[in-house]
């Protein structure tokens, strides 16, 4: 039915049709609304627990969007499988994701490792890039920063990026 869809608008589109006529009839419910809110300045701290260190690249983008529009201070405590990408030795396999970490880190963004996830993966602090610092438990990190008034995000790394031409 989709592709049905899809292939009647690009029809009409061709035939120079005025699309706008029937665009009523594929909005039941109307048009969004839009609400350009100034927000106020709010400090976050991202739950950073991905399965796969490549899913460090739609972090980047989740802090970069939520930076902007906060301008606040951001702190992202790592504590999962994706902290190997911040090795030192895994630099060559993972050096797109650590750029983008690193370049967070310059603009502020604090990067704090858990101690129980490092040594359970078989790392010490040393064995980490030096923009990132070790904290003796990264839920006990998260929970502190909430007490100082930080607002948990927790981004499941599924970016949004294309996904209208998933189907």
């Amino acid at each position: 039915m989709l592709q049905f869809l899809k292939a009647s608008i690009t029809l009409l589109l061709a035939l120079g049709i005025n699309f706008s006529a029937y665009a009523e009839d594929f909005a039941p419910y109307g048009t969004a609304k839009v609400d350009m809110t100034d927000y106020p300045v709010i400090n976050t701290v991202f739950d950073v627990n991905y399965e796969d260190p490549k899913d460090l690249k739609a972090l980047y983008g989740f802090i970069k969007n939520t930076k902007k529009p906060l301008k606040g201070e951001v702190v992202a405590v790592t504590h999962g499988p994706e902290l190997r990408a911040f090795a030192k030795e895994n630099y060559e396999h993972y050096q797109g994701e650590v750029q983008l970490m690193a370049e967070l880190a310059e603009e502020g963004v604090e990067f704090r490792m858990c101690l129980n996830a490092l040594r359970a993966a078989g790392y010490e602090a040393e064995d980490m890039h030096d923009f990132v610092t070790v904290v003796p438990a990264g839920f006990a990190e998260i929970a502190r920063l909430q007490h100082e008034g930080y607002q948990l995000m927790t981004p499941l790394p599924y970016p949004v990026r294309n996904v209208r031409y998933a189907d």
